[in-house]
Formats: structure tokens, sequence, C-alpha cells
């Protein structure tokens, strides 16, 4: 295991949180997220990593580029990695943005015309402890367009696994239902999604950067086949794959 952070690191680390949480944009920035259909959106991109069962330090970062609507990959790039910051809950952008954002800039520089105008990130945006996470941290760094969509419910700001949250994930009828994860202040962060009717289990959704909350819950509905949305699915299946094959590894985790 490593070592915890020290306590001047993650002061420092609030601290950067806290100055970048200012150039979070929570409203729609673009036409096509005006659009009921996405008129306009050809691109949606998705990030994760992949790391090797019992090794915390190397990892595999993926990026996949997709169609839309059709939702068919038109790239990918796998890269093996060395998280060099430590772990610590509540700052996991501080290890994995950098390898993130230099796969968007690789791919910036070398086809430009495939860059998303969309990304979704596996981990949460504002429903995070100070309301920035990892998908707000690599929005803004990056300048894009960001959704957060995590499989588990995050317990902060006083939404709980409770008997009311599990009744409300219950009341959800079908694919595109949701209810909000409202904080004990009364501002909601998020929305757990039923993302489709074949999956009872919710997704939860919170605004990244340059996107409002609604648009990023029908946009995250309209990106799954499955419970997972396609972008983060793929790329969650493409970097296993490649340690799979690449590292001849068999035993990866997320």
């Amino acid at each position: 295991m490593s070592a915890p952070p020290g306590e001047d690191l993650v002061h420092q680390w609030e601290s950067e949180q806290a100055r970048l949480r200012l150039q979070v944009v929570q409203e729609d920035t673009e036409d096509w997220q005006q659009s009921p259909d996405f008129s306009g959106l050809e691109r949606v991109g998705g990030v994760d990593l992949s790391f090797i069962k019992g090794d915390e330090v190397n990892a595999c970062a993926q990026l996949v580029v997709l169609s839309y609507p059709d939702l068919e990959v038109l790239y990918e790039d796998s890269q093996m990695v060395t998280l060099t910051a430590p772990y610590m809950a509540g700052f996991l952008a501080f290890r994995e943005t950098p390898f993130l954002l230099e796969a968007l800039q690789r791919l910036e520089r070398n086809q430009p015309k495939l860059l998303p105008q969309v990304v979704f990130v596996d981990g949460n945006g504002l429903f995070h402890y100070r309301e920035f996470g990892l998908a707000c941290h690599l929005g803004v760094l990056s300048g894009l367009p960001c959704v957060g969509v995590a499989k588990n419910l995050l317990q902060v700001q006083g939404v709980h696994k409770s008997e009311q949250h599990q009744s409300q994930i219950a009341a959800l009828q079908k694919g595109g239902d949701s209810f909000p994860l409202t904080a004990a202040s009364g501002k909601v962060l998020g929305k757990a999604l039923r993302s489709s009717d074949n999956s009872c289990k919710p997704v939860y959704v919170s605004v990244g950067h340059r996107i409002s909350l609604n648009t990023a819950v029908r946009l995250t509905h309209s990106c799954c086949r499955y419970r997972v949305p396609e972008p983060i699915r793929q790329a969650d299946h493409r970097s296993r794959e490649y340690l799979r094959t690449q590292m001849q590894i068999h035993d990866t985790k997320k």
C-alpha cells in the first residue's frame, strides 16, 4: 500500500481544487446541447484507467472516441502509465487527470478532427466531497464539456444509501427515469439515472464542465446500450483488454 499523503500535500490539493472549482461552468455552452436529439453532436469521448491487481502504481490510461449517435469506435489510445501521486479519497484526480489530459492532447495534436465534443468520465463531477471531482478537474484543464458517471454511490454531503434512497431507486420505472442527489444544504449535486430498461441499478450522473445537469442526464441515457454509457464501457473494456493482450496480465481491477 502506498503511504498516505502528508498534511501539507492535502492542503495543497484542497487549495488547488478550490481554485479550479471557480472555473467550472455548470451550464450548456454548445449549440448541440440545446437540441432535443443533440443535432450537431458527432463525437463523444470516454476515459478510464485500469490497474493490474495488486499494483497501485502501473495502469493503462485509456481514451476512446465514438461516433454519435451510432456509438461506433472512431479512435482509441491505450498507454501504460506510472502513477506518482498517492491515493486518497476525494483526490483521485491528482493521480489520474495528468494521463487522461495527455491522451486528449495527443489526439488534438495528431488527429484534431477526431477530438470529442464531450467526454464521459468514469467517476464523479460536482457530486464530490468538495464539489470538484475527476470529471470537473479534467473538464477545466482540457476546456472540454465533461460528464461524470459513477457506477457506485459516493456517500457525501448527506447523501447516503438509506432506505429512502433505495425506495427512490425502486421507483425508477424505465430507462431515462432519474431522481436528484440532494445534499444536506439542499443543493442538487447530481442525479441517479436508470440508464437502461434492462438494468434496475442506477448510475450516478453529475456535471463535470460546460454542461447542465439535465443535459448531462439526457445525454448519458442516449449513450447507453447497457447500464454504463458506451464511451465509458468501451474505455473500460479496451484498457483491460490492453493489459491482458499487451502486458499478458489476466487479473485486472478498476
